[in-house]
């Protein structure tokens, strides 16, 4: 409850990159830019994987889950982020803001769990190839997308008990967008239950997928070690070269994030670091996947000459 000489607050104020008025218009370019080149790419592998009969495989199946999380995620924060650079500060409805977190906690969850499927597949090609056709059939693959975005809306439940939060006094928000742990410093509520539940949420849905991903991995590398041809070795590193290092800059960016102390960073710290997520891992996975994949460079060569 809020005291007497508190009034509730009703809107809450995102500033931004506040300390940068004065190069708003280069931020807001290059933003831009990088919004275009996310939705861009993306989309691009979203078109590739659904007409294209030689990437009609299940890593690629996956990938364009993966294309499609970027997407949704991206457009739920860097329109806002964009509106707040260009008239410098943004005055946002509580309601509004919670309901951005909601979407946030969604499509947050996407990629972690998607990586996962997705180490699964390519230790299923190869530790198992003789069983990868016989496990890995449509119907699996789609059961295993839905089960995914199924997880992701189950996870996005915590948002209930932000929802019951009550916020008096402060509404500055120094961020370009509805951070979460901001949000929970200026609540006027008891935050300790939305604490453990996050904190909870973040073991099942963060390090549980990545435990998962490194016995992927360690498997695939003592059976890579076994193999003794070049020709094996080549063809189990490009195999697994996109999907691992999508995993290194997805994980490293929410490592920077989480395991540094956040009472010891700065705003402007905080700001860079949320940059390296929602914005630079987005627009760099469909550069990965189409520098380092040779069904993906043949299928935009033929695409090209088609054209």
């Amino acid at each position: 409850m809020c005291d007497v000489n508190q009034t509730e607050v009703t809107e809450f104020l995102i500033l931004g990159f506040y300390g940068l008025y004065k190069y708003k218009s280069l931020l807001f370019i290059l933003f831009l830019f990088c919004y275009l080149m996310i939705l861009a790419g993306n989309l691009l592998i979203i078109v590739l994987v659904s007409t294209n009969h030689n990437l009609n495989t299940p890593m690629f199946y996956f990938l364009k889950h993966l294309a499609v999380a970027d997407i949704l995620s991206t457009m739920t924060i860097v329109p806002m982020m964009l509106n707040v650079i260009l008239y410098d500060m943004k005055e946002v409805p509580v309601r509004i803001c919670i309901f951005q977190l909601h979407i946030v906690f969604i499509f947050g969850f996407s990629p972690i769990i998607l990586l996962t499927i997705m180490s699964y597949d390519r230790y299923l090609a190869i530790c198992r190839p003789m069983h990868y056709n016989s496990i890995m059939q449509p119907h699996v693959c789609f059961k295993m997308v839905l089960g995914s975005w199924f997880l992701n809306f189950i996870f996005s439940f915590e948002i209930i008990f932000v929802w019951r939060l009550e916020f008096c006094g402060s509404n500055t928000i120094d961020h370009f967008y509805c951070d979460f742990e901001l949000l929970l410093e200026l609540a006027a509520s008891d935050t300790h239950l939305v604490t453990l539940v996050d904190f909870v949420l973040c073991i099942i849905g963060g390090v549980i997928p990545l435990v998962l991903i490194l016995i992927s991995y360690l498997s695939i590398f003592f059976v890579i070690m076994i193999l003794s041809s070049t020709s094996g070795l080549s063809k189990a590193f490009s195999t697994c070269g996109s999907h691992l290092t999508t995993v290194c800059i997805y994980y490293g960016t929410l490592f920077m994030i989480y395991m540094s102390p956040s009472n010891d960073r700065s705003s402007s710290t905080n700001k860079f670091l949320s940059l390296l997520y929602i914005v630079v891992s987005p627009m760099m996975n469909p550069i990965i996947y189409s520098l380092r994949n040779q069904e993906i460079r043949r299928t935009l060569h033929q695409m090209f000459r088609k054209c």
